[in-house]
């Protein structure tokens, strides 16, 4: 499983394929990194304690990922697709463009300041954190702000608003709050994020 992911494109392509496809063996090796990623960072991990919390030869690992840069961006990618597949169903049954506006902010927010190796490598390694970030976010972006803008074209048939920018707005906005924490926005908890998101957000949304 050697996996080219240093371009949009490549790892656009590759969120659309289903997680479920991974075999076991891929499924035992990437829990394995990702519980290493988390508990000492990306920089201090090799592919050798990888193997050995997963109770496989090295060379297991270097016959599916290339090297330890390909096997973090399995990582990624699979939990990528986790932080999509949260967005779409927190959106899917919403009636109003307004709710799905809302929820689709609260929910990505939620979940990355929650994730376990966002938070360990942004307390840690922010530094190691950047370069990861503008290698994939074009395409993250991109992906996450299709379900989102796809959500808001359900509630709004027939609306000639601009739903993709409106998406990656509220998308970029999130990520700012994540990365720049602090500030004058007191948006501690998810009460807090839901009123901004309700307040504030939707308002970009055109009557």
């Amino acid at each position: 499983m050697t996996m080219d992911v240093r371009t949009a494109g490549g790892l656009a392509a590759r969120l659309a394929v289903p997680e479920g496809d991974a075999d076991d063996l891929d499924t035992r090796i990437l829990d394995a990194a990702l519980a290493e990623f988390e508990t000492y960072g990306l920089r201090r991990v090799s592919v050798e304690d990888v193997a050995k919390r997963a109770g496989v030869a090295r060379t297991t690992i270097y016959r599916r990922f290339t090297n330890k840069e390909q096997l973090l961006q399995a990582v990624i990618l699979r939990e990528c697709r986790r932080f999509l597949t949260a967005i779409a169903e927190a959106t899917q049954d919403l009636a109003s463009a307004e709710d799905a506006v809302v929820e689709g902010f609260v929910v990505g927010l939620r979940s990355a300041r929650t994730h376990p190796l966002m938070t360990r490598v942004l307390e840690s390694e922010p530094e190691a954190f950047l370069p990861q970030l503008s290698m994939n976010g074009g395409a993250v972006m991109l992906a996450a702000r299709d379900i989102l803008a796809d959500r808001l074209r359900r509630a709004r048939p027939g609306d000639g608003e601009d739903h993709n920018t409106v998406a990656e707005v509220l998308l970029r906005l999130a990520v700012s709050l994540l990365l720049v924490p602090g500030g004058g926005l007191e948006l501690a908890d998810e009460d807090a994020i839901r009123a901004f998101a309700r307040d504030y957000l939707t308002r970009m949304l055109r009557p």
